[in-house]
């Protein structure tokens, strides 16, 4: 049997909540819902949001973003053995 309570984080997308039996105790439910949000992403979009970026700064960090990455397969395959 479920009691009627929820913890919940209502996010911009995502709502994240825990069913709690009555006979758990509220650390073990706490910890379960920090888990699912941590495993969510919730709070990271919310910081991701939680501030006004100007689409010219969203741009230029997606661009560094990829030319990292690139960076990173380049040296990859590299160092890669040739059998």
């Amino acid at each position: 049997m479920y009691s009627k309570y929820f913890i919940c984080l209502k996010g911009v997308m995502n709502i994240a909540y825990v069913r709690i039996d009555e006979s758990e105790p509220l650390e073990k439910a706490i910890k379960k819902f920090k888990r699912m949000v941590e495993k969510e992403g919730i709070i990271r979009e919310w910081k991701k949001r939680e501030y006004f970026e100007k689409p010219s700064t969203i741009k230029n960090r997606k661009k560094k973003a990829l030319e990292r990455k690139q960076m990173k397969k380049l040296r990859k395959a590299k160092n890669m053995k040739n059998y």
